[in-house]
């Protein structure tokens, strides 16, 4: 299970996030409700007040929690050392690997939640543009130029909404051995068989 924090006990603030996390990821951010979150718990509604002003304040809390997490991550991840550009993209896609560092649920949740909701569409255009940049950078510390290390960045993240939005059904083995063929697809260049074999090393 994708997490925000289960160890915690079920009267903490972590307990009503991932409680309403768990909602959010299945039925959408209307299902999100005090009452059935309490239930949920088996707590009292008045124990919500104890972490919480009101159901935005939990939103909003869910909310920054996807920013400095999926965002954060993605970023960072771009920024992380490399001396190829094979071997950056291949940290970035641990992001699309391991939970902890990119809750792809939690994506799909909040892209579905901002398409009736002006204010989140905003931050999730303001994201996506954050993406982009990192993505972007992160092509041009190798020598592409400015346009074509933006298209790059775009392919990269049009085809990780894709395989959001799509929830397909590989396994993780079936979308590890494809990594390699799709950091050649998104770089034009081949990764050497060292990159390769560290990639999958930290991945099996």
């Amino acid at each position: 299970m994708n997490k925000i924090d289960q160890a915690e006990p079920r009267s903490t603030e972590d307990a009503w996030l991932k409680a309403a996390y768990e909602v959010l990821t299945e039925s959408g951010v209307e299902a999100v409700k005090i009452m059935p979150l309490a239930k949920r718990l088996d707590l009292t509604r008045s124990g919500f007040y104890w972490h919480f002003k009101d159901r935005d304040a939990l939103l909003e809390a869910m909310i920054r929690h996807w920013e400095d997490r999926n965002t954060g991550n993605l970023v960072a991840r771009c920024d992380a050392y490399a001396t190829t550009i094979c071997e950056a993209v291949f940290n970035l896609f641990d992001c699309w690997l391991d939970d902890e560092l990119f809750d792809s649920r939690l994506d799909l949740a909040i892209r579905n939640w901002a398409r009736n909701d002006g204010d989140l569409q905003v931050r999730l255009t303001r994201a996506d543009r954050r993406r982009t940049r990192a993505m972007t950078a992160m092509f041009r510390r190798f020598g592409y130029d400015g346009e074509d290390a933006e298209n790059r960045a775009l392919t990269m993240i049009y085809t990780q909404i894709g395989y959001i939005s799509m929830q397909l059904s590989e396994t993780p083995d079936q979308r590890l051995a494809r990594m390699p063929g799709y950091v050649e697809v998104f770089t034009g260049r081949a990764p050497s068989a060292a990159e390769t074999r560290r990639f999958l090393a930290r991945h099996r």
